[in-house]
């Protein structure tokens, strides 16, 4: 299952409901500008609910110059915690690879609202080789888990540090 709790993002609920489409996911949301949390809230007992194995809840964690938005992160994360406690959670941080620099600060920001799991590194298919995600990933000591290399969603793989690093350093 999906959950669209990025409710602050113009066109990020209809991104995410034509993301469900095309893989054929049920995708829980609100209106645009609604309670983030109250998304993640019916989002995690439908999940329950269905039975899903999986639920991915795509936040607006990225704009880490508006505390109201890292409040609400960790906000959303108390409520996944209160109503499945023992449910595995992980916290992943997607980082554009033409961000640059800019990254390195919204990954430290993002890790203090939310304990940090992982990191996916997006667009390595363009010119941007994504150098930043070595930094990204030594300043938050997280793992860099998965990469995007298009628009699919079979594009988006498992992270691999060989084939990343020749690129960065080809022969």
């Amino acid at each position: 299952m999906l959950a669209a709790a990025d409710t602050f993002r113009a066109a990020a609920i209809e991104q995410l409901t034509a993301w469900g489409d095309m893989t054929d996911t049920h995708v829980i949301s609100h209106e645009e500008g609604s309670d983030p949390a109250a998304v993640c809230y019916d989002a995690v007992h439908s999940a329950i609910a269905r039975r899903a194995d999986v639920l991915i809840i795509d936040t607006a964690g990225r704009l880490h110059n508006k505390q109201n938005l890292m409040d609400e992160l960790s906000k959303i994360c108390r409520v996944i915690e209160r109503e499945a406690p023992s449910a595995n959670t992980q916290a992943l941080l997607i980082i554009d690879a033409t961000t640059g620099q800019n990254a390195v600060i919204q990954a430290e920001v993002f890790s203090k609202a939310v304990k940090l799991s992982g990191i996916g590194i997006t667009k390595l298919d363009g010119s941007a080789k994504g150098g930043v995600a070595i930094a990204v990933a030594h300043s938050t000591k997280a793992p860099i888990f998965l990469a995007g290399l298009g628009e699919s969603a079979e594009d988006l793989v498992d992270f691999d540090p060989e084939i990343f690093v020749d690129s960065l350093l080809p022969q």
